[in-house]
């Protein structure tokens, strides 16, 4: 049987948070930098147990983001994994039904970044790619992320006021900026 729950970072103790870590290792082969660990942390996480443990993550965490004219709050969604002998089971929706909860009731709108291989997910539960540029609030201004176009998702729609032309700039972060 899997149990699933959402908490805040400072609610989940060492323990927990050395489980999610050890799992996005895992599911990321390696390739999760400590940065990649920063911008996971200090929002809102979904866990998903079973009887071995720690089964699915994802969290959510806030963004500022400039649509349109605009500045939102975006809940910017991080490490989304399924633990590997778990995979296709629903494990992963289960964790984005959750996040996307958060996401409602909280955010002007949802973002996040998506591999190929995790797009389907994604735009399976009606998140949609943003065909407008991507750039991101620098120590030197504005930055262009040309190889962010393409692989950045938005949920639900943004403003109208912001058509597929328009462009999202990021707040700046340090490591992969989205």
């Amino acid at each position: 049987m899997t149990t699933a729950r959402t908490a805040h970072t400072a609610d989940l103790t060492p323990a927990g948070l050395g489980a999610v870590r050890t799992l996005l290792r895992d599911a990321f082969d390696g390739d999760f930098s400590d940065e990649d660990w920063d911008h996971t942390l200090g929002g809102v996480h979904a866990l998903v147990h079973d009887e071995r443990g720690l089964a699915a993550h994802g969290a959510v965490v806030m963004r500022r983001v400039r649509c349109g004219g605009r500045w939102l709050r975006v809940g910017y969604v991080e490490g989304v994994a399924v633990r590997r002998d778990v995979r296709r089971q629903g494990l992963g929706g289960a964790v984005m039904a959750a996040l996307e909860g958060v996401i409602a009731r909280a955010y002007d709108l949802g973002a996040l970044s998506a591999s190929d291989a995790g797009a389907a997910l994604y735009t399976a539960r009606g998140w949609r790619a943003w065909r407008g540029p991507i750039s991101a609030l620098g120590p030197d201004g504005i930055v262009r992320l040309p190889e962010e176009e393409g692989s950045t998702y938005v949920w639900p729609a943004p403003p109208a006021a912001s058509g597929p032309q328009a462009g999202l700039v990021f707040d700046w972060r340090d490591g992969d900026v989205l």
